[in-house]
């Protein structure tokens, strides 16, 4: 969220397709108003979130060696791209540190981290920092 203007659940729903770090550029998908937007991708931010992606694509190919590490996919896009649920590029940035059931198709696979765990974790760097919040 830092530098690029995003909300946090635009930021949980980011996909590693939506990340361009040749032109520092993050796509937000269907973000206020159910629209898609460009934000830039701050140079700053470059080698930790590769690094960061260098550990979620781990996590993703043990997943798939365990047969597991499908990918819930927006829309019709599953019936049209059948495999693509198991592709890299269609993971979450920031994927679950768990494995769940999926309610509608039974599946088991990683959703994207949970918001209040955003919310939890800005609070104690608040906290940390001392910086005084409206709740």
């Amino acid at each position: 969220m830092h530098g690029t203007g995003m909300r946090a659940m635009e930021s949980l729903q980011l996909r590693v397709k939506d990340i361009d770090f040749a032109y520092r550029q993050i796509t937000i998908r269907e973000g206020k108003g159910n629209k898609d937007r460009p934000a830039p991708l701050p140079t700053t931010l470059v080698n930790s979130l590769q690094s960061h992606l260098g550990r979620v694509r781990d996590l993703h190919n043990r997943d798939l060696a365990e047969r597991f590490g499908t990918v819930y996919l927006p829309h019709a896009l599953a019936v049209k791209y059948p495999r693509a649920n198991r592709e890299w590029s269609w993971l979450y940035v920031f994927p679950s540190t768990t494995r769940g059931r999926e309610p509608q198709s039974g599946e088991i696979r990683r959703h994207h981290w949970h918001d209040q765990n955003v919310q939890r974790a800005l609070r104690k760097a608040a906290r940390y920092l001392s910086i005084k919040t409206l709740r």
